[in-house]
């Protein structure tokens, strides 16, 4: 079923949606590269209208008067940077039969060399999989590329993340290493 949200994004915005999402009740998502504010809006409705109950993880310095309405309202939730908070985000889960929590794992949208590493942690913990969405600016493309159902070792997760992303555009490329230690 086609909605509003789909249709702006495909037909007035011109991308297109590639891969499929999951049927799954529960995941990590991570969405990549993560450069432009114009990232989460994008994201935003490519996940209205697939029709889950998703989560974004936000800095918490965007939950201050009068700004926290406007996140709370896009479904996001303030990030801790504490391991208190995996713990946190695994309740979130195990409270929850269908939960899908969103996230760029560079942690902002300044140029980073190596991502942190909550997603994983947050995957394992719940015992969830990690679905690998990404936003390409070169080829207006956004979707999934895969989905790791087992995430028991995080160097190879990492590495299979990297090669998944090794040919996608931010809307900044400067701002997005493809040598990335994920």
């Amino acid at each position: 079923m086609r909605t509003l949200s789909g249709y702006i994004l495909t037909n007035i915005l011109g991308w297109k949606i590639k891969g499929e999402f999951p049927v799954l009740k529960k995941s990590v998502v991570i969405f990549a590269p993560h450069t432009s504010y114009w990232d989460g809006f994008y994201g935003k409705l490519y996940l209205m209208q697939l029709g889950i109950n998703y989560k974004f993880l936000s800095k918490k310095e965007f939950f201050k008067f009068p700004l926290k309405y406007f996140f709370q309202i896009f479904g996001s939730i303030p990030v801790d940077n504490t391991k208190e908070y995996i713990d946190y985000v695994a309740g979130l889960f195990n409270n929850s039969t269908e939960l899908h929590i969103v996230l760029s794992p560079e942690g902002h949208l300044a140029k980073v060399t190596r991502w942190k590493k909550g997603y994983y942690y947050m995957a394992n913990r719940a015992n969830v999989p990690i679905i690998v969405g990404y936003i390409d600016y070169r080829k207006k493309e956004i979707g999934i590329k895969k989905v790791i159902c087992n995430p028991t070792d995080i160097s190879i997760v990492r590495k299979e993340i990297a090669e998944l992303y090794s040919d996608v555009c931010a809307k900044y490329p400067e701002n997005f290493s493809h040598e990335l230690k994920v």
